[in-house]
């Protein structure tokens, strides 16, 4: 394999030919950076771009982020999901501005909330021109399959070899452009399944490549807790009754249908009666059930059983969520999860209902059913 230099020239040569046309990459102002590097982490450019025209649109400077409310922030980010990262960005803001703006020093922006070594890198090497590496999962792929490398990359000694690899790659004239392009090689050649190996500009030095599909390798993740719960869903024309989360926690300040855990010996119907009662202050009865959907968070695997609901009249309290109204869910920031809620309820007919007694605690209304 050539020297580092080389591999560097070769990288840089192709960037220079390959390179998307991003609008972070036409104005790398250090709050760019920051804006589209949380963005992209784990959700596709594509997406992510008319985010960043909303973002930039909307708060213009760094100080008027810092200005805005976490909760505004969040509104914004309704969409693009890992919700920590609006969160994250929010803080990073306010801590910046505090000390005038982002530090052009790497240590110094690790400092801040929510940016690890990857961020750090990413805004010293790309805004502040610092000599610096970075890895994110395009550059894991891209150094192990570049040197054939057996070592799990979320391993100590693993990681470690792969940041030493990434510091020898990072051009000193032009570090921004050659952690680009190393992230750049990783999303459009040297992708997980299929890599275009005959269009890469280190094919010839890569010594994974006849193996290339099944590096890096990675140790078997644990398998994730399996948990069910229960949502309420109550109609009102085109209107649901939702619910925000109160902040904190993995879904915090985000709207979804009111929903709850069974406590033992309590059935699914009577759960979803309290999701309601508990969540936004309104008695209620089961009308009938409408299926279950699941979704995958990092280390849980959930159930959500749905039901169809009746609340009495009147309007929501918020309970345990921290607000509560009708709302047609375009206009509120819906978590995935909610957004799956919904979306299946929309789609559904109600079963015959599975709750048994209706003379238990369920309300019974003296209004016609929808």
């Amino acid at each position: 394999m050539r020297p580092a230099t080389h591999l560097r020239q070769d990288l840089l040569a192709w960037y220079d030919r390959h390179a998307r046309d991003l609008p972070w990459r036409r104005h790398p102002s250090p709050y760019h950076v920051l804006l589209s590097e949380l963005m992209c982490q784990q959700t596709r450019v594509d997406t992510v771009l008319p985010y960043f025209a909303k973002f930039t649109e909307r708060w213009p400077r760094l100080e008027d982020l810092a200005a805005a409310t976490e909760q505004d922030v969040v509104d914004a980010w309704a969409g693009l999901g890992y919700y920590r990262r609006a969160r994250f960005l929010h803080r990073a803001a306010k801590a910046a501005v505090a000390r005038g703006g982002l530090p052009a020093n790497v240590p110094a922006l690790r400092e801040l909330p929510g940016i690890g070594p990857y961020t750090a890198g990413a805004i010293g090497s790309i805004a502040f021109g610092i000599p610096t590496p970075l890895v994110d999962g395009n550059v894991e792929r891209v150094l192990s399959r570049l040197d054939d490398r057996d070592a799990d990359p979320r391993s100590g000694p693993g990681k470690k070899a792969l940041w030493t690899r990434a510091e020898q790659l990072v051009s000193p004239e032009r570090p921004g452009d050659s952690n680009q392009a190393l992230m750049e090689l990783g999303a459009l050649v040297c992708t997980p399944k299929r890599p275009s190996c005959e269009r890469c500009p280190w094919t010839a030095d890569c010594a994974g490549k006849h193996r290339a599909e099944s590096l890096p390798r990675k140790a078997p993740k644990k398998p994730p807790t399996r948990i069910r719960e229960v949502a309420a869903l109550v109609r009102d024309g085109d209107r649901f009754l939702l619910a925000r989360r109160k902040p904190g926690g993995l879904l915090g300040g985000l709207w979804e249908p009111p929903r709850a855990s069974p406590e033992e010996g309590e059935s699914l119907e009577l759960a979803a009666v309290r999701a309601i009662r508990e969540g936004v202050g309104l008695d209620a009865r089961v009308v009938g059930a409408l299926g279950a959907i699941t979704h995958v968070f990092s280390h849980r695997h959930l159930t959500l059983e749905l039901f169809e609901v009746l609340a009495e009249p009147g309007e929501p309290v918020a309970g345990t969520y921290a607000e509560a109204r009708y709302a047609e869910p375009a206009e509120v920031a819906l978590s995935r999860l909610g957004e799956k809620a919904v979306s299946a309820a929309k789609q559904a007919q109600p079963s015959v209902l599975l709750a048994a007694d209706p003379s238990r605690a369920e309300y019974t209304p003296d209004v016609e059913t929808r």
